[in-house]
């Protein structure tokens, strides 16, 4: 048989020692594969039993993010393992030193995913909302649907998905609506002059009191709130269930109640009252004080200031017909 050529016979040197190599290394290969196995049972157990012990503490949804991240840490640990079983000349500490530096470049590749799954971790862990809780934040306003490791998700009252990352949520100001079983809301409801607070008062009061879903402890109120240009200002305060649909279904009642009662009681609601006065600018007096009629009709002699008229007997006159100015 001819001799091979000494790159061919070099060639086959070399694979010839790589399937020995394969060889001498299939006892270990197997054994940490199986160790792999082990510990992918061993994690699968973990996040078992860390879903159901915090699932049993009502942290369901911190359960499956720990669950989750515990399972990663345990195959990672098996991986770590079977590598140094595999090829024994592999130390632990080299790997652990690769995996922190590995770690560092993992950990600024993707800072935003980790600073958001952090911050949902500490958001499941203090709980200051759940599922079901309607919250406001970041103008986004509805239904906490899930809180995931990346971000939160809102079901908004309009009917959309609001996704609001996890970072957001955390750093940001949140007002959470159903923190507590009842709510208060507030209506301006404006009466003339002439009519008499407390009977607008306790016709309110009556009216929003005898209403299905106004609580009654604490009861209703009704204040007055401010002296405006052409009405008197009452605030209506009540208490409803904390659920946005409780709110804006009994708000809706309250202003159709009031509406209704202060109708039957006589009392008025007055529009806003405002007085134009046109000044026509093409008149030669336009911009003398005193003399500029700023609109109004024009008289026999230049307008007097009020002091004037009133010492002099202007109001006399004026009962009597004539022109006044002031």
């Amino acid at each position: 048989m001819d001799e091979l050529p000494p790159e061919v016979s070099l060639a086959w040197q070399k694979v010839d020692a790589m399937i020995a190599g394969f060889f001498r290394l299939l006892p270990n290969m197997v054994i940490g594969l199986v160790v792999l196995a082990v510990f992918v049972g061993l994690g699968w157990l973990a996040s078992l039993l860390c879903r159901r012990f915090l699932t049993h503490r009502d942290r369901a949804n911190l359960g499956q993010v720990l669950g989750g991240f515990v399972w990663w840490v345990v195959i990672l640990l098996g991986v770590l393992v079977a590598m140094t079983i595999v090829f024994p000349s592999v130390k632990p500490a080299d790997l652990l030193a690769t995996l922190g530096i590995g770690s560092v470049a993992i950990g600024f590749a993707f800072k935003d995913i980790l600073q958001n799954w952090l911050a949902g971790l500490l958001i499941l862990f203090r709980q200051p909302f759940r599922p079901g809780d309607q919250i406001v934040v970041e103008g986004n306003e509805g239904t906490i649907e899930r809180i995931e490791t990346r971000a939160t998700l809102i079901r908004t009252y309009d009917g959309r998905r609001a996704i609001i990352p996890n970072s957001v949520v955390y750093a940001s100001a949140v007002t959470v609506n159903t923190a507590f079983p009842i709510r208060r809301s507030e209506y301006d409801v404006g009466i003339g002059y002439g009519d008499g607070i407390e009977a607008a008062r306790d016709a309110i009061l009556g009216a929003v009191t005898s209403l299905d879903g106004v609580e009654r402890d604490p009861a209703p109120e009704v204040l007055a709130w401010d002296l405006a240009a052409s009405a008197v200002i009452l605030r209506v305060r009540y208490w409803t269930a904390s659920e946005r649909i409780d709110v804006v279904r009994q708000r809706g009642r309250v202003v159709e109640a009031v509406k209704n009662a202060l109708d039957d009681a006589g009392i008025d609601m007055p529009f806003d009252t405002q007085v134009m006065l046109l000044h026509d600018q093409t008149e030669e007096t336009d911009g003398m004080r005193g003399v500029q009629r700023e609109g109004w009709p024009k008289a026999e002699r230049p307008p007097r200031p009020r002091w004037q008229v009133t010492a002099s007997g202007g109001q006399e006159r004026a009962l009597a017909g004539e022109p006044r100015q002031s």
